[in-house]
């Protein structure tokens, strides 16, 4: 199941956003265009469907309010709107599924967050419409999406699932390395790495050594002087990252993660997730961070690469700055979005014809697309005091 097309309305910095999405999909645009409200877009539908501690009012929450989801523009509409289809083969006519959710303040009194519309359609057929008949009788039913209900979203639980299983990474080596020092409330899914050793620990020891196999084999080549990677346990039974360098000695210690360098994390943390696989979608955002740029020049080649073969493939939306990221010659085309910023908020397009066809004549999208993500008046910046 693929995520084809999504359309946002009044959602953060978009009063209007309507763009398809490829099996692998890079987002690109300036500061603060909305790179990481369209991943958080998902991620909300993520919040709202998941089986535990999930729900439209908790998702809300979790962002401090309408207010603060509401597109600052939509002065004279205050109903935000996600609107996303799947399809099992990205060429088919009618989308497998198509999920719209709506909502709104209730306008009065309490001020209520009310569901305003929520439509699910199944290869084409309307099989829910809300508000409906007991919606009506009952408006606090409307609190409450059926994407999140399991007794109401039987008919469409594919769906659902689907949803729930968006997994979102953006690993703070210092959080990995010193999570049990910082201790704390761990947010919600552990977007920031501070509980991926715990992760790593929950799969069965077989998936796991197959994994660290090929991610010690990955560092061999990308890790100066790395040797190998192993899993252990310490005497409190914390999971802990070991890796071996070459050294003058040839029986020298193993190093813990705490010694790894923010770049090697972030590295092991990519491949983990893109060899998890499954039939679910991996956000990312800005993957080049901490990496040399020869690294991160093979980071589309590696998607593709890991993926190959696998029964079920993990569909990526990623966000990125990185020339050298998009300069890789395999990027398609057709998944590239571009974000632009106005005074009227955020427009997002893909690439175009005179675009498309200087990237057929062997540019790569670092050359076409990426600099047209750079602000007009940035060369000021070096003269500002």
């Amino acid at each position: 199941m693929l995520l084809s097309h999504i359309r946002l309305k009044n959602w953060r910095n978009f009063q209007a956003m309507d763009v398809p999405l490829r099996p692998v999909t890079y987002v690109l645009g300036p500061n603060a265009s909305g790179k990481s409200n369209l991943l958080d877009a998902l991620r909300f539908l993520r919040d709202v469907s998941k089986r535990q501690g999930g729900g439209l009012q908790a998702a809300i929450a979790d962002r401090d309010g309408i207010s603060k989801v509401r597109c600052l523009h939509a002065r004279r509409d205050p109903e935000v709107e996600i609107d996303i289809e799947l399809n099992r083969d990205l060429d088919q006519a009618t989308p497998s599924w198509r999920y719209v959710l709506a909502f709104r303040p209730e306008g009065k009194g309490a001020q209520r967050l009310l569901v305003s519309r929520e439509q699910v359609w199944k290869e084409g057929k309307l099989i829910l419409s809300r508000p409906d008949d007991k919606d009506k009788k009952d408006t606090l039913l409307l609190t409450q999406t059926h994407l999140e209900q399991i007794q109401t979203n039987q008919s469409f639980r594919e769906l659902a699932e689907f949803l729930s299983d968006i997994t979102y990474l953006h690993l703070v080596p210092q959080l990995l390395r010193f999570g049990e020092k910082i201790g704390g409330n761990r947010l919600t899914d552990d977007p920031f790495g501070q509980g991926f050793l715990e992760r790593i620990a929950q799969a069965s020891e077989k998936i796991r050594n197959a994994r660290l196999k090929k991610i010690g084999a990955a560092l061999t080549l990308a890790v100066p002087q790395f040797a190998e990677l192993r899993f252990e346990k310490d005497g409190m039974g914390h999971p802990h990252l070991q890796a071996r360098y070459q050294h003058h000695r040839p029986n020298a210690g193993w190093q813990s993660e705490e010694h790894f360098s923010d770049g090697t994390l972030r590295l092991f943390g990519l491949l983990w997730m893109l060899l998890e696989g499954g039939n679910s979608m991996l956000l990312l955002e800005e993957p080049e961070i901490s990496l040399n740029d020869a690294i991160v020049a093979q980071i589309p080649l590696i998607i593709e690469r890991l993926q190959r073969g696998q029964k079920n493939k993990r569909q990526v939306l990623l966000t990125t700055h990185s020339e050298a990221l998009l300069s890789n010659p395999g990027i398609d085309e057709r998944g590239v979005v571009l974000l632009q910023s106005g005074k009227q908020g955020t427009t997002s397009r893909v690439v175009d014809a005179e675009e498309r066809q200087a990237l057929q004549a062997g540019l790569s999208v670092a050359e076409v697309i990426l600099p047209k993500t750079r602000p007009s008046t940035v060369s000021q910046l070096g003269l500002w005091q």
